[in-house]
């Protein structure tokens, strides 16, 4: 039987997210499958990825083939350097702490990158926050000064008009003496 991991399409229209599964070539994409080891969710940022490490690592080695897009995913989360490493201890190229030690140094790396590439997003949202909201005081700031104009124009020309009512009631009272 040839196995297969890959990806269940779940979820509604626009938004999906996708079981990984162990499964036969044959069934239907959606259909029956031989075990779930984990999901992967690209709606959030970064994705969400949840993978039983064991179990991936297990049908990897029993001759699971991957599709690209779980290729990709085992590849990210470490599954096939594992593979490679344990290939390299059966040829007495190194011992298994060395592999464990080799693994536990790429894993760390990849954990500063993400969370670096986390703190530089969340770097980046926070000024272009504040950009928005400088923005936006500079845009009302504006559109103050520009209505405090108009109020004094219009306070100017109602001023100018009792001024000009003033005088003509001044001349009109002493002719009708």
């Amino acid at each position: 039987m040839a196995t297969k991991i890959r990806l269940q399409r779940h979820g509604r229209k626009n938004y999906a997210f996708y079981p990984i599964v162990i499964a036969d070539s044959r069934a239907p994409r959606d259909g029956r499958f031989i075990e779930r080891i984990g999901s992967y969710n690209p709606n959030t940022n970064p994705a969400t990825i949840t993978l039983n490490f064991e179990r991936a690592l297990y049908w990897v080695n029993v001759g699971a083939q991957p599709t690209d897009t779980v290729r990709t995913i085992l590849s990210n989360e470490g599954v096939l350097l594992m593979k490679h490493l344990q290939g390299g201890v059966r040829k007495g190229a190194f011992d298994e702490a060395e592999a464990q030690r080799r693994f536990e140094a790429w894993k760390s790396k990849k954990v500063a990158k993400v969370e670096a590439m986390k703190t530089s997003m969340a770097d980046k949202q926070e000024l272009a926050a504040k950009q928005r909201q400088q923005d936006e005081e500079a845009k009302n700031k504006a559109k103050a000064e520009l209505v405090a104009k108009k109020k004094a124009e219009i306070a100017a020309a109602k001023a100018e008009a009792e001024a000009a009512a003033a005088p003509a009631e001044e001349t009109e009272a002493p002719a009708a003496e």
